[in-house]
């Protein structure tokens, strides 16, 4: 019985024309999208690049603060072993360079944590309006009757009557009225190290 099941759809199969097997495939109706305006002129979108450049100012500034004191204490040691001749420097001299050393060395840790947390942020953001723009592109495609969406910088050419810009746009205003800048714990401690 099963050999009869078995040769029965062979032959079902091999008589079948191939294009009724095959599952026809609809035109192609594309949209395309200026991912880069929309994401340059949302309204939280330029809030949350003002945030992070305040927070890069911030860390440049503070950067600036550190490194005025510790340069002047270094080039005082520098100039105090200098003035040795060569002599083995005394204890306190000592002390003071790795004092210096020390204070240096947790400058640089401060900037590096900082440095950390900007890109935590800023990949905080970008998460934010990627998590908006998933559904924001699906509800805009079936609006507009496209089964495909194309980033306009991806195309050679197309006409003004394809872009959905100003759609994703309106869509993503009314979605994300507000981003945040600092990156929940969780996504700073998951950053690599040694950058």
């Amino acid at each position: 019985m099963k050999n009869l099941l078995l040769s029965a759809s062979f032959v079902a199969a091999v008589l079948m024309p191939a294009a009724a097997q095959a599952q026809a495939i609809p035109p192609a109706v594309v949209a395309v999208v200026d991912l880069d305006k929309v994401t340059t002129q949302c309204n939280a979108c330029k809030t949350a690049r003002a945030a992070l450049e305040a927070q890069v100012t911030g860390l440049r500034n503070r950067q600036q603060a550190l490194a005025g004191p510790i340069q002047t204490e270094g080039k005082s040691i520098q100039d105090a072993v200098n003035a040795l001749n060569g002599k083995e420097p005394d204890a306190a001299l000592k002390a003071r360079a790795q004092a210096w050393d020390t204070k240096r060395q947790q400058a640089s840790e401060e900037l590096q944590r900082q440095q950390q947390q900007i890109e935590a942020n800023s990949q905080y953001v970008q998460k934010q309006v990627s998590d908006k723009l998933g559904p924001i592109y699906s509800s805009v495609m079936q609006r507009r009757g496209a089964n495909i969406m194309v980033e306009i910088g991806q195309t050679l050419a197309s006409g003004a009557t394809l872009d959905v810009t100003n759609d994703v746009l309106t869509a993503l205003n009314s979605a994300l009225p507000s981003i945040a800048t600092t990156a929940p714990a969780a996504a700073r401690t998951n950053q690599p190290q040694g950058r």
